[in-house]
């Protein structure tokens, strides 16, 4: 057990090793895991706001949230909705656009000591049950992108969506996450990350539902990723691909191949 506490001191990051740490109070794993706020009034106000509105339904709910939420987050732009349920963690470090929609049970994430957290631009909408989080790294949702449900996307480095991108449903998109295995007598979920330099993601690109896109890895803008494929390897613009292991179909300006 000791070995494992000096590992987590050693090698921190992931919310597990958080709450963990014997070296943290209570309330210390909550303002650094949650709030984001060190000052007891940004907490409780922090608390009544997730107490009071979250869960209110129907337009009441909508417009209080619109109301309140501006006063949490970085930023909120006019004519943003946000649903039911909605968990945001750091909320000063979230930024959303004009028009952007949050459907219910959304996860926004930004937590970490010095990250940017999250940007999510103007006419964005993010389906139902999606997480967009951080650790230690940033996200950036290019304008009128479409995250449906239940994708997720992860960041310990940067993901970057540019605009007019279209996410179907239970996508998966992870910058970072790849543990080192150099060590015998630490367990590999305690070792540390590996930085593959993050995901970049051109505008206009259709991902199908199931898509995971590994850290690493840039898509070219216009290119469309058949469902449940694993992108591995960074695609030129414009390609069209499927596969366990991706593989180039043919490229759009040049059209299908014959037959």
């Amino acid at each position: 057990m000791e070995r494992v506490i000096a590992a987590m001191n050693e090698f921190p990051g992931s919310t597990q090793k958080e709450l963990m740490n014997r070296d943290r109070s209570l309330s210390g794993k909550y303002s650094r895991l949650f709030s984001g706020r060190r000052d007891p009034a940004g907490i409780v106000w922090y608390e009544l706001v997730n107490l009071l509105f979250a869960r209110l339904p129907g337009a009441l709910g909508f417009a209080l949230r619109k109301l309140v939420y501006p006063t949490l987050f970085g930023r909120v732009g006019r004519g943003a909705l946000f649903g039911r349920n909605i968990t945001f963690r750091h909320p000063h470090k979230i930024r959303v656009g004009d028009g952007a929609v949050i459907d219910d049970d959304v996860v926004l994430d930004a937590k970490g000591e010095a990250n940017a957290g999250l940007d999510i631009g103007a006419n964005v909408f993010i389906g139902r049950s999606a997480i967009l989080s951080c650790k230690e790294g940033s996200i950036e949702v290019g304008e009128f992108c479409n995250i449906s449900s239940r994708c997720t996307i992860l960041s310990e480095t940067r993901v970057r969506l540019g605009k007019y991108c279209f996410l179907a449903g239970d996508c998966y998109l992870v910058a970072g996450g790849n543990h080192s295995i150099d060590r015998t007598d630490v367990p590999i979920m305690l070792q540390p990350s590996l930085d593959r330099g993050g995901i970049d993601i051109g505008e206009d690109v259709w991902l199908g539902a199931g898509v995971v896109v590994l850290d690493g890895v840039t898509i070219g803008r216009g290119s469309v990723v058949g469902a449940g494929s694993v992108v591995s390897h960074s695609l030129p613009e414009y390609s069209v691909v499927t596969g366990s292991r991706v593989k180039t179909i043919w490229d759009r300006r040049q059209g299908p191949p014959a037959g």
